[in-house]
């Protein structure tokens, strides 16, 4: 294997999460994400200009989201047939999380977070062509239950199939992936709210709650640090 197939290797969170350098970042259903509080929109916009001057971003294709006082950075690998993180991101998020010291900027982890649409479908493939024509989307890595914006702008969407009908229940939920040490807070927050707490039965990585009406949304976490992966 050479230096570059190696640094190319397909990774898991965990593995993301368990390098050294990576503090800023949080995986979540959209990749490794940081959140950097700026100030101001001028440093965010300098801030972008040195991302695309390091060595390799370009290739990576990092997705940038500038706002007013803070840049949102997504690092995710997009192909026919994957769509993850590699080794190549753990290293480029150091790079990034540098320039972002050298202009005085801080991350925020607790602020990262992606929304994902979950559709119950009987008939999956009808469902799933309607709704990919209705929002223009892709299929995901030829997946045929998942739909993703090809600009990466929207939520991506989700098909979930059902055997039996389920009148009683909602069919639309929401999923809500939030960095791996806000799930407890989140979950606490919402049921404080007034929601209940449906399922656990797969926690730590997933919960399912409802809403006082009973709509359902899930609260997903995506690989936790693992000791010796670094």
């Amino acid at each position: 294997m050479t230096f570059v197939e190696s640094r190319s290797e397909r990774i898991r969170p965990e593995r993301f999460h368990g390098s050294a350098g990576v503090e800023d970042w949080r995986v979540v259903g959209e990749g490794a994400c940081a959140y950097f509080r700026t100030g101001s929109f001028a440093v965010g916009a300098r801030f972008v200009g040195a991302i695309g001057e390091l060595p390799g971003a370009g290739g990576d294709h990092p997705d940038v989201d500038v706002r007013q006082d803070a840049v949102i950075v997504r690092l995710i690998t997009v192909t026919d047939d994957y769509y993850g993180l590699t080794e190549r991101h753990v290293e480029l998020a150091r790079r990034i999380s540098a320039v972002a010291r050298t202009l005085g900027m801080s991350a925020d982890p607790s602020a990262v977070q992606t929304v994902q649409v979950t559709v119950d479908a009987l008939e999956g493939p009808k469902v799933v062509a309607f709704w990919r024509a209705l929002l223009g989307y892709q299929d995901r890595a030829h997946s045929g239950e998942d739909l993703m914006d090809p600009h990466r702008r929207g939520a991506p969407f989700y098909f979930q199939r059902m055997d039996v009908p389920r009148p009683q229940r909602n069919r639309i939920h929401i999923d809500v992936w939030v960095p791996y040490d806000q799930a407890e807070a989140r979950i606490a927050a919402a049921l404080a709210a007034g929601g209940r707490l449906l399922n656990d039965a797969d926690a730590p990585s997933n919960w399912v709650l409802t809403d006082p009406e009973g709509n359902e949304a899930c609260i997903g976490v995506a690989g936790p640090p693992c000791p010796g992966l670094a």
